[in-house]
This record gives structure tokens, C-alpha cells and sequence, in this order.
């Protein structure tokens, strides 16, 4: 009885040394095996502004609902620096192609025109027409379809927002840019509101240098 109770216990130890051979043996490839390296994504690109307006059948008028959203395109453009503006005007199916793409054209026109009267500069503004091409709904040909009869409006250009001028120097832009568009005024608001600047008064002198030169239809300096 006691050899085999002596015999059991030697199965008993040789197992416990078997486990820990195997159990170091496998931390020890698992200590070999390469790390794989976690890799964080690039950010993902943001598309630009785009604004889309639409139009009756055969026609390149811009209805009032049309007229708020250039408005919209618009405000967009001031705020960001260096900004450039496409209008790409589309057509529906019906009709000839060459029409189309004359039809296309007036309709991308007619979109500068309202942005331009909205404080956009003409020189900002590009325009493509583009006919049946592109479509917004597949369609068949002869087909009059509202979705596309459209103007896409997209606006690229960074956002002043993410590295804004201080007051001080876009005010100080500003009066530069006036100076060299008026220098025969020598009173006037111009010249008051570059006088609010100088005297630090920049909630008061920038908005009218800003409508003065918006009005005037003169690019304003970049705010970034």
C-alpha cells in the first residue's frame, strides 16, 4: 500500500512539472508572436457646401423659393476665406440634346446673376453647363423629370471659422482694402468707420467697412 500511495504521488508531482513546462512554454510563443500594430484611420474628407436649385419645365427663372436658397449660398461664401463657387446647371431628358445644354447654361447664368446681386463677386463664380448629363433621377429619354432640372451651387474654400483674424487686423484689412477702392471720399462712412478702427471701436467700424465694399461689389480680404 505504501509503494503505490509513493507511486501516485511521483504521477502527481511529474504532472504538476508537465503542466508548468507547458503553460511557460506557451507564454513564451505567445511572447514571440508579432504585435500588430492598431492603426487609426485618416479623418474622412468633408465635402464642400452645396445648395441646389430647381426650375420649371423649359425655364431658367429662379422661383422665390430658389432665390432663398442662393441667399443661403451666399452667406456660406462670405464666411470663408479665398472661397470659389461653381453653378453647375442640368436638364431633364426632354428635348434635344444642344438645346439642353444651351437650356442648362442660361439656368447656371441665372444663378451667378442672383449671387453676384447678393454681394458674391462675378470673378468668384463659375459656370458649367452640363445638358442630360448627370442626372439626379435615371430617366428614359422624353422624360420631364423636376429632380433634374436643377443648378448645383458648391462652394469650396476653408472656413474662416478655424483660424479667424483678430478684429484689430481685419479691420485694418478692411480700411486697406477701401483705401484702395475710394480715395476720393474723405469724409463719408467710409472713412468714419476707419476711424472707428483706429480708435479700437472694431463692432462699429467693421460691419459698414463690410457692407461699403460688399456693396461695391469688391472681394473682401480673406478673414484666415
Amino acid at each position: 500500500m505504501i509503494s503505490l500511495a509513493i507511486v501516485a504521488k511521483g504521477r502527481r508531482t511529474m504532472l504538476r512539472k508537465l503542466m508548468a513546462v507547458a503553460t511557460a512554454a506557451f507564454l513564451l510563443s505567445a511572447c514571440d508572436e508579432p504585435q500588430t500594430a492598431t492603426t487609426v484611420p485618416p479623418p474622412a474628407a468633408v465635402a464642400p457646401p452645396s445648395y441646389m436649385v430647381f426650375f420649371d419645365w423649359d425655364r431658367s427663372n429662379l422661383s422665390a423659393q430658389a432665390l432663398n436658397t442662393i441667399q443661403q449660398a451666399a452667406t456660406t461664401y462670405k464666411s470663408r476665406s479665398s472661397a470659389r463657387i461653381t453653378a453647375t446647371g442640368h436638364t431633364d431628358t426632354s428635348g434635344s440634346e444642344q438645346y439642353n445644354m444651351a437650356l442648362s447654361l442660361r439656368r447656371a447664368n441665372s444663378v451667378k446673376a442672383a449671387l453676384v446681386k447678393e454681394g458674391v463677386p462675378a470673378a468668384a463664380i463659375s459656370v458649367v453647363g452640363r445638358g442630360e448629363r448627370g442626372l439626379l433621377v435615371q430617366t428614359g429619354d422624353n422624360v420631364r423629370e423636376p429632380q433634374n432640372r436643377r443648378v448645383e451651387i458648391v462652394i469650396d474654400g476653408p472656413s474662416m471659422a478655424a483660424s479667424p483674424m483678430d478684429d484689430a487686423a481685419y479691420c485694418r484689412a478692411l480700411a486697406a482694402k477701401w483705401r484702395s477702392y475710394d480715395r476720393t471720399d474723405a469724409s463719408g462712412p467710409g472713412p468714419q468707420a476707419i476711424a472707428k478702427c483706429d480708435a479700437g471701436d472694431y463692432a462699429a467700424g467693421i460691419p459698414t467697412l463690410v457692407k461699403l465694399l460688399t456693396d461695391a461689389r469688391v472681394p473682401l480680404p480673406p478673414r484666415a
